[in-house]
């Protein structure tokens, strides 16, 4: 079972940004929108911060 640790989670405009971290997979987040859709990308980030500057940027 992988151990995953919940860093942030944000609600941004009726959407909620979740950011991450899993040992296998390092830093992640995913969006869920208000109509329940999830995305995300597969990207590794190695650190909360550059993942939330990444979020940032769009």
């Amino acid at each position: 079972m992988s151990q995953i640790k919940v860093d942030e989670v944000i609600c941004i405009k009726g959407s909620i940004l979740i950011v991450f971290y899993t040992p296998e997979k390092c830093w992640q987040f995913r969006i869920i929108s208000r109509m329940g859709e999830i995305y995300g990308e597969q990207k590794i980030y190695y650190s909360a911060s550059a993942l939330l500057r990444r979020c940032e940027l769009g």
